[in-house]
């Protein structure tokens, strides 16, 4: 009897140390399951916990381009942050980032393309240029939709008292 005591007070100190708790690297348990990242505490996370929309390879177009009808029916302007993507809804938001520099803009897709296979995104000669990637040509970037805000005018009879 004492030993079966000694027993179960050994196992519940083992599981309150965290010793007992079973396999902790992905596939060791369960050949499906994904990797656990450490979490950091909530007061110094500043990154958004949100996966990304796409990650890939951008490229840019410019002046040969320059005054031709985009997707969304208005001429085409390389100093607008402006972007074509094969699938996103025409007047979409997108915040893209630079992977190598972690610059980022948003802009608008108005457009459709890349025609190039394996490219995600083609951004303004603008875009790029903030990117700091227009000298390179293409270049690994993270996609993000950004959220549609609400019209100010709906926003103002939100916020109206009632009587």
């Amino acid at each position: 009897m004492l030993r079966r005591i000694a027993q179960g007070l050994a196992l519940a100190v083992l599981v309150g140390l965290g010793v007992a708790q079973g396999p902790t690297k992905a596939g060791s348990a369960n050949q499906n399951s994904v990797p656990m990242a450490k979490a950091a505490p909530a007061a110094t996370t500043t990154r958004s916990a949100t996966k990304p929309f796409q990650v890939g390879t951008a490229s840019w177009y410019g002046d040969y381009f320059e005054g031709k009808p985009t997707a969304s029916g208005e001429p085409f302007n390389m100093y607008d942050m402006t972007a074509a993507h094969p699938t996103l809804p025409l007047g979409t938001m997108v915040k893209v980032t630079n992977l190598r520099n972690r610059r980022a803009v948003v802009v608008r897709i108005n457009d459709r393309g890349p025609i190039v296979p394996g490219r995600i995104i083609d951004v303004s000669y603008s875009a790029a240029k903030a990117l700091q990637f227009h000298a390179q040509g293409i270049q690994r970037v993270r996609l993000d939709v950004v959220p549609a805000r609400k019209p100010a005018a709906t926003m103002a009879l939100l916020r109206e008292p009632a009587l």
